[in-house]
């Protein structure tokens, strides 16, 4: 596999790893989820994190989106880095400049649409930019949805009720979790769509773990991970050449040569 080049100075990173690592556990039963990881993650663009179950991939995510805390290394969210902030500045990087989507939704029940919506906001004590929640409706197609509540919508407009509380606050980066995991491949590619169009139309970068090449193939980008580590990437994927790499990893994985 072509060795990645980590860092690349034509581009503007949203977000940087830098010798990034993560273990669970102590002596023989240590588990090494992240290993030495250095990847940056450019601005206005649209890249997919995959790679075999246990590869890292959710792992990074997270600690990424400083949901959980490495054992070495740092992340860098606009030049900042997140391991040297107070719990308080934590809370407020998370609310202002990163957004997630999760894969199961996490919408209240017992708000409508538009309360999940600007649910972040409110808790910050903030409204909405008028003009850039109007954007955002209308990318996301829940014009007619916003009083409806989640029991109330398809699995699809739940997940886009999700990405547009993901895109509301016009966070710096948002993370998206498997996001179409639980959607039917009709579903799944109007999420994937949604995410394509935030990217190209209003700029937002877009970070995606996924273990599905046509998901991959809306991106600019896709980092692959095998035993935490980064072992390759593509641009301008298509689903042949993702399915290609992801089998060739799996080959190297069932001879147990986990070398890059």
């Amino acid at each position: 596999m072509s060795e990645p080049s980590p860092h690349d100075s034509s581009r503007e990173p949203a977000a940087r790893v830098v010798g990034l690592s993560k273990t669970y556990g102590t002596g023989e039963a240590v588990v090494k989820a992240l290993d030495d990881v250095t990847v940056d993650l450019y601005a206005g663009e649209f890249t997919a994190v995959m790679g075999p179950s246990g590869s890292g991939k959710s792992t990074l995510m997270h600690v990424c989106a400083a949901l959980d805390q490495p054992t070495s290394g740092e992340v860098l969210i606009g030049g900042t880095s997140i391991g040297s902030l107070s719990d308080k500045q934590l809370t407020m990087l998370r609310r202002e400049e990163i957004g997630f989507v999760f894969q199961s939704f996490n919408l209240v029940p017992t708000l409508s649409a538009e309360e999940n919506i600007t649910l972040p906001l409110a808790i910050a004590g903030r409204k909405p930019d008028a003009g850039w929640f109007d954007q955002v409706i209308s990318t996301v197609g829940l014009g007619g949805r916003l009083k409806h509540k989640p029991n109330e919508l398809s699995g699809g407009q739940q997940q886009r009720v999700a990405v547009a509380r993901a895109l509301v606050s016009r966070p710096r980066i948002v993370f998206a979790d498997e996001p179409t995991g639980n959607l039917d491949s009709r579903a799944g590619a109007e999420v994937l769509q949604l995410l394509r169009d935030s990217v190209d139309a209003h700029g937002q970068t877009v970070v995606m773990v996924t273990h599905d090449p046509v998901a991959a193939a809306y991106t600019d980008r896709v980092v692959f991970l095998a035993d935490g580590r980064v072992v390759d990437e593509v641009r301008d994927p298509d689903r042949d050449g993702v399915l290609e790499i992801m089998a060739r990893m799996t080959e190297v994985a069932d001879s147990g040569d986990v070398t890059p």
